[in-house]
């Protein structure tokens, strides 16, 4: 298991501050990151947050997954690798066929 945890349905109220207070019960948080929309500037109701251990962050989970923050049962589950699509902008070969 990894250390980087995904936070979902989180209220577009809750703070960096708020999390790295509640993740800190489950151990040493790394860092705590809430995506915010380009267009609208405000957050996108998840966030990452990397524990110091991998243990702590099952511990993380364990405790936290569905518990209540700002009116709403958060989801903890640990994070996936982003998926990249690396392909061209004309079509599935990525280039141009002469």
């Amino acid at each position: 298991m990894g250390t980087k945890l995904y936070v979902g349905n989180l209220s577009y109220n809750t703070t960096e501050v708020q999390l790295r207070e509640l993740f800190s019960r489950a151990g040493t948080v790394k860092s705590v990151s809430i995506p915010i929309d380009r267009d609208t500037k405000s957050p996108r109701g998840f966030a990452f947050v990397e524990m110091a251990t991998s243990g702590e962050a099952f511990k993380a989970i364990r405790m936290l997954n569905g518990e209540e923050v700002d009116g709403r049962a958060i989801r903890v589950n640990e994070a996936r690798p982003r998926e990249r699509d690396f392909g061209g902008g004309f079509g599935r070969g990525g280039g141009l066929r002469l």
